[in-house]
């Protein structure tokens, strides 16, 4: 698997791309600021296919903010293809929303880059470190379970605003129910669910021409039930 690094810490940078390349994988470029790693997408993009996964920190120069991050969240954008993993001590919710947006996945049917959100000191083992990258290099997703509870107070103060029937259509919708499902469950019309789903929509702020809108509302549905229970 082939790897570009940024990490402003030489010592951190330079011990995972050890430990990576011993593993039999290949680190084709580091990075110790935002704009070097820009630069090193875009110089292993001319000279052959793109690496499967980004790995980058978020805090590093030259703002020592949440450079890293936006970094990230512009190559996303001009490289969708390419699989990002944040690796980070810090989160930093808004860009991360940003990176993690519907508007950043592909139509359906088509391939989605992965990305991933973990915290550096909540890796304890190597191979769970490996099995995230194996899983954002195939397209999946994952997060740190802190990290996600950031990501999801803005939906989860959302999910609140839903009414008992609205919160019932929803849970159902995670259950992997189809229209039809749910109103059969329910003794409702097929036009009263549809109604009911396209208020969950409004209410969690998916727009219409948001893709994945089913998708993205069962994972904020199954996220903030997750962490309450």
């Amino acid at each position: 698997m082939k790897i570009i690094l940024a990490d402003d810490a030489t010592l951190i940078r330079e011990g995972l791309a050890g430990l990576l390349e011993r593993l039999g994988h290949q680190v084709i470029a580091q990075a110790e600021d935002a704009p070097g790693l820009i630069a090193a997408v875009k110089q292993a993009s001319p000279a052959g296919p793109l690496p499967a996964v980004l790995v980058t920190d978020v805090r590093m120069p030259p703002g020592m903010s949440d450079d890293g991050l936006r970094a990230a969240v512009k190559i996303r954008e001009e490289y969708p293809d390419l699989g990002i993993m944040v690796l980070s001590q810090y989160v930093a919710p808004a860009y991360a929303a940003q990176l993690f947006s519907a508007d950043q996945l592909p139509p359906p049917g088509q391939h989605a880059a992965g990305t991933g959100y973990l915290l550096k000191e909540r890796v304890s083992r190597v191979a769970d470190f490996l099995n995230a990258l194996k899983t954002v290099a195939s397209g999946g997703v994952v997060v740190d379970p802190e990290v996600a509870v950031k990501l999801v107070r803005e939906r989860g103060s959302a999910l609140a605003s839903l009414t008992a029937r609205e919160n019932e259509v929803l849970g159902l919708m995670a259950q992997g129910l189809s229209n039809e499902e749910i109103a059969k469950k329910l003794f409702l019309s097929g036009a009263s669910v549809a109604k009911h789903i396209a208020n969950v929509f409004m209410k969690l702020g998916l727009t219409p021409d948001e893709p994945n809108r089913r998708v993205r509302a069962v994972l904020a549905y199954l996220t903030a039930t997750g962490l309450q229970s």
